[in-house]
């Protein structure tokens, strides 16, 4: 999901966008444990994922406008 995306959404849809992308770096997490990943690299996009829309989050919430 890009930054442009992010912005869209409202900081109540932003949680919800942020506890699904917890939930699934915690299913492939567990995955990379048991070692049945298949895209090494999909952890690691998740986990910047997470931080976007944490970083829109917290943009909102301050109303900086970007």
């Amino acid at each position: 999901m890009t930054v442009k995306e992010l912005r869209e959404l409202s900081i109540k849809e932003l949680d919800e966008r942020i506890a699904e992308l917890h939930q699934k770096q915690f299913d492939l997490s567990r995955k990379a444990a048991v070692g049945t990943l298949e895209t090494p690299t999909e952890l690691r996009v998740v986990r910047k994922d997470i931080a976007r829309a944490e970083t829109v989050k917290r943009e909102k919430e301050l109303q900086i406008n970007k």
